[in-house]
């Protein structure tokens, strides 16, 4: 775009929808959240106007503000974000899947997930919680490992070459001794879970979360989303043969739901 396109572009926006998507980029890039103080000094703006901004947008569950008081990205940018999801294959993943989700939860006690890969990453998009004791807390809008994890094995194995490629060249880091750096041993890993139908995580993102994964598929055969069940490790063996079944049986289901 030219610079008199530009200029032109620029009378046509609204300036305090440029500062609340100024504050939400700033809060997008900390991890741990950003507070009013960090955000009135890294945009230049007054602190009233980003009070004003966080008010409403955390209204509108486009923020959350932990008890330290720094604000993070809200559960309806999950939402959004599911959207998306839908828009690119027309079916809304999110929505599809959540009472297999719940179901599986209430099942299991365990805490489950619905994850995507896009070009970020894998994306978990849809979340249900268990009720067991020691069940493991999962949250939407999570952007985890595309390397460590089960659901995140399970997403890659079923890219194309190429695709798989681009991921492999990448910096593959170790979060625990378990997490697989070499992208060879990371092929052939990925060749196993294929063939398989399924994955398994042994603590590769943290050593005391284990978890299995199963896929889902459109009526077309491609895999489009990953369910998954974190729980912790030492499970006995016959507990965790539960896990890894309900979580295939409740992936066929979704996949047999799918929209023609």
């Amino acid at each position: 775009m030219d610079d008199a396109s530009e200029t032109g572009a620029a009378k046509h926006t609204i300036p305090v929808i440029e500062r609340m998507m100024d504050v939400l980029g700033q809060i997008e890039r900390r991890p741990n959240g950003a507070t009013i103080r960090e955000l009135t000094a890294q945009l230049s703006l007054p602190r009233t106007t980003v009070y004003r901004i966080l008010n409403t947008l955390h209204e509108h569950d486009m923020v959350r503000r932990d008890d330290a008081g720094a604000y993070h990205l809200g559960r309806r940018l999950l939402a959004l974000a599911a959207h998306v999801v839908a828009g690119v294959s027309d079916i809304d993943l999110a929505s599809l899947a959540q009472p297999f989700l719940d179901k599986l939860s209430a099942d299991l006690g365990e805490g489950t997930k619905l994850s995507v890969i896009d070009h970020e990453g894998i994306l978990v998009i849809a979340v249900s919680q268990g009720r067991r004791e020691y069940a493991l807390t999962v949250a939407p809008g999570q952007r985890m490992p595309i390397h460590a994890g089960a659901a995140s094995k399970l997403l890659l194995a079923h890219l194309s070459a190429d695709e798989l490629a681009i991921w492999l060249a990448k910096p593959l880091i170790a979060y625990t001794a378990k997490s697989i750096t070499d992208p060879r041993k990371l092929a052939a890993e990925l060749g196993r879970i294929k063939r398989a139908g399924w994955a398994q995580d042994r603590g590769e993102n943290a050593p005391s979360i284990h978890a299995f994964a199963a896929p889902v598929f459109d009526r077309s055969g491609r895999m489009v989303a990953a369910v998954s069940v974190p729980f912790l490790a030492g499970a006995k063996p016959a507990r965790m043969e539960e896990i890894r079944i309900a979580a295939i049986d409740t992936a066929r289901a979704i996949s047999e739901a799918m929209p023609i």
